[in-house]
């Protein structure tokens, strides 16, 4: 009798302590993935805050360079697919195509100087590279959150309880596109001799 009660209460033991096991790394998860949450919705604002600079610097830059409409249906058509994107990972994907179009309008200067002149297209500039820079922060932010928890679920025993609870691996993460990987060629006029 004295050896079934010992059974019984190390039985009861175990479950207890696998239980909390269980529902520590569960609770775990759930932080984790609201950071993940929390942290996109950090970028979509500062994703937001470029996409309202746009049209600005659009209009400012069209004053200039009003034949160059290919560009700036380029950013409209970006901007539009950024606004209407649902997804992070629909986000991400319109972002980088908004990311190439504005390098197109950023490179109208270089053939319209008169640009580099402009009050307003400079203020505008700052504030879209400052805009940026607060982008590249909150992806980074992101993807380190999104790294961290994917982590999580996936060391032992961990694995276990995700798959239990319901927890699967987030790989919305933001990567560089290809053009971005790619080096830039420079060159530099021939010397006169």
């Amino acid at each position: 009798m004295k050896k079934g009660w010992v059974a019984l209460i190390a039985i009861v033991l175990a479950v207890l302590i696998f239980g909390s096991m269980y529902v520590s790394a569960r609770n775990t998860m759930v932080r984790k993935n609201e950071a993940i949450k929390s942290d996109w919705a950090q970028v979509d604002v500062v994703l937001e805050r470029r996409a309202d600079l746009i049209p600005n610097l659009v209009s400012t830059v069209k004053g200039v360079a009003a034949q160059e409409v290919t560009v700036f249906t380029a950013v409209a058509n970006a901007r539009a697919n950024l606004m209407n994107a649902q997804s992070p990972k629909d986000k991400i994907a319109a972002n980088q195509k908004l990311d190439g179009a504005l390098v197109k309008v950023l490179a109208l200067t270089e053939n319209y100087p008169q640009l580099k002149s402009n009050e307003s297209f400079l203020r505008l500039q700052d504030e879209l590279a400052g805009t940026e820079n607060r982008i590249a922060v909150e992806r980074r932010r992101y993807d380190d959150a999104i790294q961290d928890y994917n982590a999580y679920i996936g060391q032992f025993p961990n694995s276990l309880f995700a798959g239990w609870a319901g927890f699967q691996r987030n790989d919305a993460y933001f990567a560089a596109t290809p053009a971005a990987q790619q080096v830039p060629k420079v060159e530099f006029p021939a010397a006169k001799q």
